[in-house]
């Protein structure tokens, strides 16, 4: 067994890669909402997706309860995660395969291209010593998170990315917007274009057909599978009690990987580890509806070890830190590395939907990539203080979430310690700004209610102020950024907490229920 500590470090390694903002996110986002065909791509895929994922959850009597098993699930092997990652490495090494670890991106992606380099010359190679110049991928967040196919291109390797949306973001030079459907900003037309410039003794007459854009991708890639040596995979698992690894897919090109080359690497997050076999009963359930809205899906692949004359005959797995063991001593954020990237959260995102992935700046977009980008590289990373922000907190990540990751509440409290962090600057301002004094005061009015139904007696005021229109359109001060862009609606000319006193009020005392000092 490797020679290593798997104990939380005393200051925990942040994460590199692709996983921080160029550039602050409402600025990034305000480009991208002038781009209207992607806001027109994103409404109709997500929406379509959500609503296929609404179905079938509804066909699911225990559906909550499934929901608990899982965020139960991820909960234990936190908390066991040494000792489980330990039983993982001893398993997969008791059945031939190789164990690395990653303590970040720089890490994970030299371990990967000496792998490669050992793994001998391929076809394309210029001479024997070269090792392979090719390898074929399963789709991977990890790869994508710590920049593999970048690194390996700087080496003189092409990464062949097989995953038809991801070979279509690969081909067309742009980034993954979506986690589960990457190319989600394009449409027909658009991949046709890049098939027909990008993509290698394609058919000139190529139409925009979705049969014939898969045949063409299907061509190209054939030749791929049967040529590499080398395969690069993720995991959306990792099986401590036995040591196997799964990947979890929707058109069997990761089979292919996973089987046809001598050598498969696969890059797996320390948080994919699970307890049991018998876990992936809940995933295999919770996994399929929450990302594609199907009952189950088309291929699941399960490997343990190395299997003589039968698939890879040389197989690794490089277990990669890159900023988790400071997310998961964030008690308020670990939660984060319960995700299971089924992309839900993101399907009904009012602000992901409007804004599309690329606003993130990370591999991670959406609501699960405004928390996770920042935990892993800690919210004193200047390029993602703004990420936390990304949100109307609203909720609905929340509800759709299958791991019951309350992401509002790990948003707020990202928020709380960006405020601390800019405060305890050397230099920072100290006195109290318009907003700290506006929050200091509704913190004291909503704490009593004889002081809240005070402020409440100027509700008339507010009425007036909204004229006969019945909307404020213009605040003074720090209430000048909402009303730059919306209206306030005039507000009632009686309190709800008014209107029931005088609905209760009206009914006998005995049709009311008991209230403090009064009893029935």
């Amino acid at each position: 067994m490797t020679a290593v500590s798997l104990g939380i470090p005393a200051v925990p390694p942040r994460g590199f890669g692709n996983i921080s903002e160029l550039e602050p996110f409402p600025k990034y986002a305000k480009r991208e909402l002038g781009n209207a065909q992607q806001r027109r791509n994103l409404t109709h895929a997500t929406h379509t997706i959500r609503d296929k994922r609404l179905k079938v959850v509804s066909e699911l009597p225990d559906w909550e309860a499934l929901r608990d098993a899982g965020s139960a699930i991820k909960t234990e092997a936190m908390e066991r995660l040494p000792e489980l990652l330990a039983q993982f490495e001893e398993q997969f090494t008791a059945r031939g395969g190789t164990v690395h670890w990653a303590r970040d991106a720089a890490e994970a992606n030299r371990i990967v291209e000496e792998l490669i380099r050992a793994a001998g010359p391929d076809e394309t190679g210029p001479d024997e010593n070269s090792g392979a110049t090719e390898v074929v991928k399963v789709k991977s967040m990890a790869t994508q998170e710590i920049g593999l196919n970048e690194y390996l291109e700087e080496r003189g390797i092409a990464a062949f990315e097989t995953d038809l949306a991801e070979l279509i973001v690969q081909l067309g030079h742009d980034k993954p917007s979506h986690i589960l459907v990457p190319a989600i900003h394009k449409n027909r037309t658009e991949i046709r274009d890049i098939f027909l410039r990008e993509m290698p003794g394609v058919d000139p007459d190529l139409t925009d057909e979705p049969r014939r854009l898969a045949m063409a991708a299907r061509a190209h890639l054939r030749a791929k599978f049967l040529s590499a040596r080398v395969a690069i995979s993720g995991a959306n698992f990792g099986i401590a009690e036995t040591g196997t690894l799964g990947v979890v897919e929707s058109e069997g090109n990761g089979r292919m990987c996973l089987t046809l080359p001598e050598t498969l690497i696969t890059v797996m997050g320390i948080e994919k580890v699970l307890p049991r076999a018998e876990d992936l009963g809940v995933f295999m359930q919770l996994l399929p509806r929450s990302s594609t809205g199907e009952r189950m899906n088309p291929y699941t692949s399960l490997w343990t070890g190395v299997t003589p004359g039968d698939g890879p005959q040389n197989v690794h797995v490089v277990i990669l830190d890159n900023g988790r063991t400071r997310a998961l001593a964030d008690r308020h954020g670990r939660s984060a590395l319960h995700c299971i990237r089924c992309s839900a959260c993101m399907n009904v995102c009012p602000v992901y939907e409007r804004a599309g992935g690329h606003a993130y700046g990370s591999t991670y977009p959406g609501p699960i990539g405004a928390i996770l980008s920042p935990l892993l590289t800690g919210i004193e990373a200047e390029e993602n203080k703004s990420l936390p922000y990304a949100s109307s907190l609203c909720g609905a990540c929340f509800d759709a979430c299958p791991v019951k990751i309350n992401i509002p509440e790990i948003l707020v409290h990202l928020r709380g310690e960006d405020v601390e962090e800019r405060r305890s600057k050397p230099g920072a301002r100290r006195l109290p700004s318009q907003f700290d004094l506006a929050m200091t005061g509704a913190s004291w009015a909503m704490s009593d209610g004889a002081r809240m139904g005070l402020l409440e007696r100027g509700l008339p005021l507010g009425k007036a102020a909204a004229g006969r229109y019945g909307v404020i359109s213009k605040l003074p001060g720090i209430g000048a950024g909402w009303t730059q862009s919306r209206d306030i609606p005039a507000p009632p000319a009686e309190s709800f907490r008014q209107q029931w006193k005088k609905r209760d009020g009206s009914r006998p005392a005995t049709d009311r229920p008991a209230t403090e000092g009064e009893s029935k």
